[in-house]
């Protein structure tokens, strides 16, 4: 990574911790969950609204560091308004490029496909801080699936 790059996406992930995306509370949800990351205490707990196999909307509050709290907001803008498979390969590829330890397999389409949370590509390299950025991802994750089950039912 060059550190033209570096700067760029330490940007994206201040403008996301500044400016989160879909902060706030849903009225109206299918599922609500509440993760916590017992290493450093970072916490989001995320409402979902699922219709006709389609994330509706999607609403998260949440405390912690600035990874933690960018990339929920970074995958709250990827998902809302995308169907479930959609979201759920996302959040796979998302797995993939944390646990890849900074030597990133995935095809130039899948790092296209994540947008700007590509920019946490780095984190992958603090196996520490990888639970932060995956933190939101795995909160969607279990409201999806506590969702559409609901709906199954």
């Amino acid at each position: 990574m060059t550190t033209s790059q570096d700067s760029m996406y330490q940007a994206i992930i201040l403008d996301h911790y500044k400016h989160p995306q879909h902060r706030g509370e849903l009225a109206d949800f299918d599922a609500e969950v509440h993760h916590v990351n017992p290493t450093c205490g970072d916490e989001v707990t995320l409402r979902v609204r699922v219709t006709d196999g389609e994330i509706a909307e999607l609403g998260w509050v949440g405390e912690g560091c600035s990874i933690s709290q960018a990339s929920t907001s970074v995958m709250s803008d990827l998902v809302t308004g995308s169907t479930v498979s959609n979201a759920l390969g996302l959040q796979e590829k998302f797995l993939e490029l944390m646990q890849s330890q900074g030597n990133v397999a995935l095809s130039e389409q899948d790092l296209e496909s994540l947008d700007d949370a590509i920019a946490f590509e780095g984190v992958s390299k603090y196996p520490a801080r990888v639970k932060c950025a995956l933190l939101g991802w795995m909160a969607m994750k279990s409201a999806v699936a506590s969702a559409t089950s609901k709906s199954e039912a």
